[in-house]
């Protein structure tokens, strides 16, 4: 990209007409993956650049990943950089970190932490692939734009999913958000038998097992709610696993709290074996 400016710039005459070639040069090239491709569901290919354009007007995106997979992120931070550069009021949701970690993520994206001192926080809270994430965390702060923490505290949702949520004590459920519960119906049941390919799902640990994931879902769909009714200028890009980001996940849940116009980017179908559909996602980006 730089030699074709070198190139052009002598031809270029007004410094009012060079700045926005440069501008335009450098979105086109940081959008640009040649093996990308973005499949809106209802349609079929099409650029990234109009998939952007067709997200912008939406107060949520959800961006699906498989959390150990680097294009899988590199999509979320393309996103999140197009919206933001837009001119979207723009927030990152993030599954990653618990609630009661948000101070903790302000004083990150205020600069008053150091990256060293951060790492440990992503840590504690996720456990690996800080390298994975560095980018958009980085992004963040050099752009002021605010990370929100979605999810249950991690003992939490262990718990349920070894003993199940009716083991949870009053302080551990006073934890949660008000009118959490962990209702598993049978088609939800059988999505995840299939995702997650259990072939026997009788006994109470598979119940349990659905519980502590609907908890996950439902916590994560309460507190995006909330800060969607504390900031209505905010638009929200929601980086979860693709088992939480699919519509029968958060989304399913959000209905719940709020209704706000949103949609859903996966990179793979929750369901392995099966063709992907707009009961699943709105786009599908591979590579």
């Amino acid at each position: 990209m730089a030699f074709i400016v070198r190139a052009l710039a002598p031809r270029v005459t007004s410094y009012s007409l060079f700045v926005p070639l440069m501008l335009f040069l450098c979105a086109t090239a940081c959008y640009r993956d040649t093996n990308r491709h973005v499949i809106k569901i209802s349609k079929g290919e099409i650029p990234f650049s109009t998939m952007i354009e067709e997200i912008s007007s939406s107060r949520i995106i959800f961006v699906g990943e498989s959390h150990d997979n680097p294009h899988h992120h590199k999509t979320q931070l393309d996103v999140i950089k197009a919206l933001h550069e837009k001119g979207i009021p723009l927030s990152i949701a993030l599954e990653m970190f618990t609630a009661r970690d948000q101070e903790k993520l302000d004083t990150w994206v205020s600069g008053k932490m150091t990256e060293k001192d951060f790492i440990p926080i992503f840590y504690k809270n996720w456990g690996v692939g800080w390298g994975l994430y560095k980018d958009i965390f980085l992004y963040a702060r050099e752009q002021k734009i605010p990370l929100i923490g979605l999810n249950v505290p991690r003992e939490i949702s262990r718990k349920v999913a070894k003993h199940g949520f009716q083991y949870l004590t009053r302080e551990e459920r006073s934890a949660l958000p008000p009118g959490i519960t962990c209702e598993v119906d049978q088609k939800y049941r059988e999505l995840i038998r299939r995702v997650f390919e259990i072939k026997e799902h009788t006994d109470e640990s598979f119940t349990y097992f659905c519980e502590a994931q609907v908890l996950w879902d439902q916590t994560m769909a309460w507190h995006l709610a909330r800060y969607i009714e504390k900031n209505p200028k905010y638009s929200v890009v929601v980086l979860a696993g693709t088992i939480h980001s699919w519509k029968y996940g958060i989304p399913r849940q959000l209905h719940k709290f709020i209704t706000v116009p949103y949609k859903v980017i996966l990179h793979e179908v929750p369901a392995g074996d099966s063709a992907i559909t707009l009961e699943d996602a709105d786009y599908r980006v591979s590579y």
